[in-house]
């Protein structure tokens, strides 16, 4: 029988202290409690700023990747300060050291981008900015998406957290940015930009997802932390991360992964790489069974893409 945190010896949650990561810790608190009946005051937030939220002005892939979104909280919980912590996915390494262990995935939020446009603009889609308009976004991703979609637009590097990027949208630096829709959700800014197709704007794998990571030799917590896994949610960002995997990309790399659960039950892999102007891409899907066929995809996909594609990837 699994022993439950109590006030006296409560669960340790590491989370970075930005407002959206702490929003998101704040409902794996909520979910931990609903599920086991925990007094609230047996589980504690632990935040910490993360080297990504110290450095705003270089793109993560000059300075160390996704790494820097996760260092803090791995050192910590390796040295056992924190029990568990609570991930963005989409801000974690496809990679993890053996020792972490991701045990539960809250259900997934919206996917899909928003596009927000400064004030005074009318843009709802991508199609509506004027020519030559500056996007900003600090996603290799959404830089060649939006490329290309339109050519003429330019795509300045904009980084910071959802506040910091809305108000140097605000204040000139660029006319337009795109943010995930869950974060925007999650922050209770329902009401902020427009949501875009992901049947034109496909999202980055693991977009929407919360994970929970723990110390793989800590099966007391690993079993706390699995009763509130949502199983749809955990296979489809699996597959998609084993795409990740097969194609060796990094923060350079622009690429995007969807898994969507189908009317018939089966679950079915989205994906597509592109160069950096996004002039040339390719896409695929599969319907994916298990990791071999998600990692066949990103493998097909490898095998037909032309150089300008292939070189930003290492397998």
């Amino acid at each position: 029988m699994t022993m439950l945190p109590t006030p006296d010896h409560p669960l340790r949650i590491g989370t970075r202290a930005s407002p959206l990561a702490m929003a998101q810790a704040h409902m794996a608190v909520a979910t931990l409690i609903a599920s086991h009946g925990l007094d609230p005051q047996a589980l504690e937030i632990v935040p910490v700023t993360a080297t990504g939220d110290k450095i705003q002005d270089r793109a993560l892939a000059e300075v160390g990747g996704k790494a820097l979104w996760t260092r803090e909280l791995d050192a910590m919980l390796d040295a056992g300060v924190i029990d568990v912590a609570v991930h963005s996915l989409k801000d974690v390494e496809t990679i993890r050291d053996p020792r972490f262990h991701v045990a539960a995935m809250l259900e997934r939020a919206d996917p899909r981008d928003r596009l927000v446009v400064r004030d005074g603009l009318e843009a709802q889609t991508i199609a509506d900015l004027p020519q030559g308009a500056r996007l900003g976004t600090s996603s290799p991703r959404r830089a060649a998406q939006v490329k290309k979609l339109r050519p003429d637009l330019e795509t300045p590097l904009l980084r910071g957290n959802v506040a910091t990027r809305l108000a140097k949208l605000n204040s000139g630096d660029c006319d337009a940015t795109l943010l995930a829709a869950a974060g925007l959700d999650r922050l209770g800014m329902h009401d902020v930009g427009f949501a875009q197709s992901a049947e034109i704007l496909l999202p980055a794998a693991s977009q929407g997802a919360i994970g929970i990571e723990c110390r793989a030799d800590d099966a007391a917590t690993r079993a706390l932390v699995a009763a509130v896994d949502h199983e749809p949610t955990h296979r489809a960002v699996a597959a998609e991360r084993a795409l990740l995997a097969a194609l060796g990309g990094d923060c350079r790399s622009p690429v995007a992964a969807h898994a969507m659960w189908q009317d018939d039950g089966r679950l079915r892999l989205f994906a597509e790489i592109f160069s950096e102007d996004g002039a040339d891409h390719i896409g695929g899907a599969t319907f994916v069974s298990d990791s071999a066929d998600a990692e066949a995809l990103g493998h097909r996909l490898l095998a037909q893409a032309p150089a300008s594609v292939k070189r930003l990837f290492t397998v």
